[in-house]
């Protein structure tokens, strides 16, 4: 009976995966054909981002302008989540339970 919570866990762990494993199988046999000129990836942003960039953001950095002024939504989300991820792996390695026991 001790061992009950522990299989629990197992089952619900691999339950997890499983699903997530499955999803992503299902995600890559929607993919198109690699090498394919009709694929979404050969579009016409990259002519806009190349041609007007310089016009509708102001930088002369290409890289610089897609980052910051196209993408700056998903950019600073994408910062944000590497901020929590390093706090919370802070705060994890910070905490233990030796420091407890020698409390006494």
């Amino acid at each position: 009976m001790k061992n009950y919570p522990r299989i629990l866990f197992f089952i619900m762990s691999f339950m997890l995966v499983s699903m997530i494993a499955f999803m992503l199988m299902l995600a890559v046999t929607e993919m198109p054909v690699y090498g394919n000129p009709n694929n979404p990836t050969f579009n016409v942003v990259w002519q806009r981002y190349v041609y007007e960039g310089v016009h509708e953001s102001g930088g002369t950095n290409l890289v610089s302008n897609v980052l910051l002024d196209y993408r700056g939504y998903d950019t600073l989300m994408e910062s944000t989540v590497l901020f929590v991820t390093v706090v919370a792996i802070m705060v994890v390695w910070g905490t233990s339970t030796t420091g407890q026991k020698d409390k006494k």
